[in-house]
């Protein structure tokens, strides 16, 4: 392939196990979210708060550096706080988030709204992956159907939401931050400069990340963990009068000789290019408000390497292309006691990716394949949501309804799934829909909500179109099928809260019904393709499957400046026949004391998993160990002429465990004792 073409029933499925924790849970009832309960959530987006969760990242730099743990750390150890939100690893770059135990093809996961996909068959570059904490404000975390503003999505949305002056009549500030971690001699510098006023403003920043080899508790050097990783960003706006604003983004982020652990190939580049531009309107009415167009595109250029592998078999080449173009335009509409919001949305992706083998013999033929055949996909959709305000509680209800088409364009590739889908047709038409409820009340100091959804998904381009996709977890290449069922969920939600002056105390558990569950089965029929591969799975619909989420939040203050919080989570997830299904997380914990003073911070926190009993062999999982971690945390903040300089350190995995997870692909092993220094001055 010429690279230059592709440039720039639920009562049956509710099991007795199921419905007794449901039940349990539902008595017991008590925080979810507490982050998100102290966060007010964009309005634009009408989300309800106690379904949803805010990660605070880089809008306000004092509260910054005293609230996070490691304030340079990646975007993704940032995730891993939140939550619902799980990362997978394959290395120590470019983590999978999964949420609700559901990971990236049952996730609407934006940059400001906008959809962008990885290029890489083996999801070594999420979405994630392509942003900094130094973009960003905050992560905002919708959970099941509320996720479906940004999508028709079963397990919810992640939307990462850019920073931007605001119009502040600020003149000329800026900072500097530097960071290193000593386990992986991880260096990180970076630096932004803002311009702003009430009319204009414009604001660049720059962050450059480098890490060696990281060491394991038991001592040992994980080989092919390093990464290396460029990001610059530079956003500006005018605003012609009061209320009307025009906006521009463009980020380019890249990361070179990232090694995977994990997997038999590292990456040699993961290059993005993310752009928009779009116009706010405060107010167009009375009773219609916050009006919001943008126009975004967005390239993804990815290659996977094997050159620095000793005893490679055969040398393959496998690079990947995504480009995507999109729109939305949204605004809010007020009436009576309702609050009405309204969006219409749609995008166009072409995904494509190749791999080329090279036989050690040069007499051989040098094989050729497209695992993506250049797949064009068009998804448009409506979505709206209503809040309704009454006298005793509220009412959150949205809809959702869209078209999306998938298109094979490259011949050669159509004619290649033929060979196992004679009939199959070009092109493949969905409709997809989506609804939600929640109530929500106020008891005193308690708060209720409980609330169901319904919703759809079509097949990742992987599941529908994917032509021998090797997957190292279980040892199977994989082949897509076009003809796949659309994938539904029907989801049950409750959540009760209790509030006092000191304490903060809740319970929460959801539960979702899968029909037309989409996984790779075995097909005994079919021959391998990879070298290593112990047999071939089809992408096949199952019956369903059910996943159960249930968590415990407590939180108490102390002292003035003193809190303490800790979470208990238990999950659970099984197939049509009751065998576990993968990837879902065991008995997880968390404990955390906390101190923010005016001037100095600090924390101690341990957390860790029980046991993993619920594994699945037959997805190519093994048992993991119980583990716990301890991590502890300082930092200063000094005035220097009338500027801020913030200074934080902290020892990570204080006691040197030698663990994995069950989220950890291939049981790699975690990171050893890792001490962090982070330094950031701030020019005001």
């Amino acid at each position: 392939m010429n690279q230059n073409k592709f440039w720039p029933t639920l009562s049956k499925g509710f099991g007795r196990e199921y419905g007794v924790c449901f039940l349990v849970f539902m008595m017991l009832l008590m925080p979810r979210g507490i982050k998100a309960q102290e966060t007010e959530i964009d309005s634009t987006y009408l989300l309800p708060v106690h379904l949803n969760e805010v990660i605070i990242l880089s809008a306000n730099k004092r509260l910054h550096h005293q609230t996070q743990f490691k304030p340079l750390s990646s975007l993704d150890e940032y995730l891993e706080t939140a939550q619902k939100v799980n990362l997978i690893k394959r290395g120590a770059y470019a983590w999978e988030p999964s949420l609700n135990n559901m990971t990236s093809e049952r996730l609407a996961v934006t940059i400001d709204g906008m959809q962008i996909f990885g290029a890489c068959t083996d999801k070594m570059d999420p979405t994630t992956s392509y942003v900094d904490v130094s973009n960003l404000e905050e992560a905002q975390i919708q959970s099941g159907q509320q996720g479906a503003v940004f999508g028709n999505i079963i397990g919810g949305g992640i939307n990462l939401k850019l920073g931007h002056s605001r119009f502040k009549d600020k003149g000329l500030y800026g900072s500097i931050e530097n960071a290193f971690e000593s386990n992986n001699n991880l260096r990180v510098i970076g630096g932004e400069l803002n311009y702003s006023k009430p009319t204009f403003y414009i604001d660049g920043d720059v962050i450059y990340r480098k890490a060696d080899n990281y060491v394991a508790g038991d001592g040992k050097e994980v080989a092919f963990s390093q990464f290396e990783k460029y990001n610059f960003s530079l956003n500006s706006g005018f605003q012609p009068s009061e209320g009307n604003k025009l906006a521009a983004t463009l980020i380019f982020d890249e990361a070179n000789d990232v090694g995977y652990p994990a997997l038999t190939m590292d990456v040699s580049l993961a290059r993005a290019i993310i752009t928009s531009v779009s116009w706010t309107q405060d107010s167009i009415s009375e009773n219609v408000t916050n009006w919001d167009t943008k126009a975004y595109y967005n390239y993804v250029k990815h290659v996977m390497d094997d050159t620095k592998r000793p005893d490679v078999p055969i040398h393959m080449d496998m690079p990947g292309w995504s480009e995507t173009f999109g729109a939305y335009s949204q605004a809010n509409w007020k009436m009576a006691t309702h609050l009405f919001n309204v969006k219409i949305d749609g995008f166009y992706n072409r995904s494509i990716a190749e791999m080329t083998m090279y036989p050690s013999d040069p007499n051989e033929p040098v094989m050729f394949m497209l695992t993506w055949p250049d797949v064009r996909t068009l998804n448009s959709g409506i979505y709206i949501g209503d809040v309704i305000s009454l006298k005793e509680f509220s009412i959150a209800l949205s809809t959702r309804l869209g078209l999306h088409r998938n298109t094979v364009a490259d011949d050669f590739g159509l004619n290649s799934l033929k060979i196992f889908y004679p009939e199959m047709n070009r092109t493949n038409t969905r409709v997809l829909k989506s609804f939600s409820v929640v109530l929500n009340k106020e008891v005193n100091a308690f708060s209720l909500s409980a609330g169901g959804g319904y919703g759809e998904r079509a097949p990742s381009v992987s599941e529908g179109y994917g032509f021998y996709l090797f997957n190292s977890f279980d040892a199977h290449d994989y082949i897509g099928d076009p003809n796949l069922q659309t994938e539904q969920s029907f989801e049950a939600n409750a959540v009760i809260s209790f509030k006092k002056e000191k304490w903060q105390i809740s319970t929460e558990a959801n539960f979702f019904h899968i029909p037309n569950y989409i996984i790779g089965v075995v097909n005994s029929d079919l021959s391998t393709m990879t070298i290593g591969a112990t047999g071939v799975k089809v992408y096949t619909n199952l019956d369903y499957a059910q996943i159960f989420n249930s968590a415990f939040s407590i939180e108490y203050k102390l002292l003035k400046d003193v809190r303490w919080n800790a979470r208990l989570s238990w999950h659970r997830g099984t197939d049509d026949t009751g065998k576990n299904l993968p990837l879902i997380s065991p008995l997880a914990y968390s404990s955390t004391m906390v101190y923010k003073g005016k001037r100095m911070s600090g924390s101690v926190s341990v957390s860790g998993n029980a046991v993993q009993e619920n594994f699945s062999p037959i997805y190519g999982e093994n048992q993991t160990k119980a583990y716990a971690v301890v991590s502890a945390t300082l930092g200063r903040r000094l005035i220097i002429s009338k500027n801020d300089l913030y200074a934080k350190a902290g020892i990570e995995n204080i006691f040197d465990v030698s663990y994995s997870t069950y989220s950890d692909w291939n049981n790699i092993p975690r990171m050893g004792r890792n001490i962090f220094m982070t330094l950031s001055y701030s020019i005001n």
